[in-house]
């Protein structure tokens, strides 16, 4: 079946998580609002199945994905649903609900990267909370990242079958999630990552063997890949990053 991701149009995101898991699996997909975007029409497009007052399973916010009848919200129930369909998870229950534990810990990660340059409020410009922002991220470099790495180069350390995957000894969509993470770091914190990645060396192995897999490179060099901007989740302040 052809796939419909629903996702801002001019961001990365907790989107691109699962266009990455797509893309890996060579699927059919089409992105709704960023091919509607050139007729004016990007943003009804998306808003669409959370407006439509007929649809029961509605989603709170994007991304979401239709496949079929499903409408499904939530990266992380997206991930577990492309996972068990293409390979993107281990075959049985033990394994799929390990990987999806390790996808909910990145979205974890994911929120506390982006609530460093918005800790007060979402609907607040940074500007207005930039006191706070130094503050939380000052924290986020020097305690929660450090846990947080700590954390993923155990699991890669403790694998039984390969310290070169997260799960099991084949790529799932954990590894393809952490691998985001780590190049929207590097883009958000530069100067903190390169001090921090000499001392995760699996890590920072797992994030170039990700890179360099034929689909994911293929993926990375064409323009479906949005850059890295700071309207999203991962933004450079280089104040942040001091």
């Amino acid at each position: 079946m052809r796939y419909e991701l629903y996702y801002w149009p001019n961001i990365q995101g907790r989107g691109e998580f699962i266009r990455l898991a797509l893309e890996e699996a060579d699927a059919d997909y089409v992105d709704v609002a960023r091919r509607a975007e050139s007729s004016g029409m990007g943003m009804p497009a998306l808003m669409h199945f959370m407006e439509e007052a007929e649809v029961i399973h509605v989603p709170f916010a994007p991304p979401y994905l239709k496949a079929g009848d499903l409408i499904i919200g939530q990266t992380a129930t997206i991930l577990l649903f492309l996972g068990t369909r293409h390979a993107l998870a281990p075959d049985d229950e033990a394994g799929r609900l390990w990987t999806h534990q390790l996808q909910l810990t990145i979205a974890d990660l994911v929120t506390e990267a982006h609530d460093t340059h918005h800790p007060v409020g979402s609907g607040l410009y940074y500007r207005e909370q930039k006191p706070e922002a130094l503050r939380r991220a000052a924290d986020f470099r020097e305690v929660r990242l450090p846990k947080f790495f700590d954390y993923f180069e155990a699991v890669l350390e403790r694998n039984p079958e390969s310290d070169a995957y997260l799960v099991g000894n084949v790529l799932t969509y954990a590894d393809l999630s952490l691998f985001q993470v780590i190049a929207g770091l590097r883009y958000a914190f530069p100067r903190a990552m390169r001090q921090l990645e000499p001392g995760y060396p699996l890590i920072v192995a797992l994030h170039d063997r990700v890179a360099a897999r034929p689909r994911i490179k293929r993926y990375l060099n064409s323009t479906r890949r949005l850059a890295f901007n700071n309207d999203d989740v991962f933004r450079h302040y280089r104040e942040l990053d001091a």
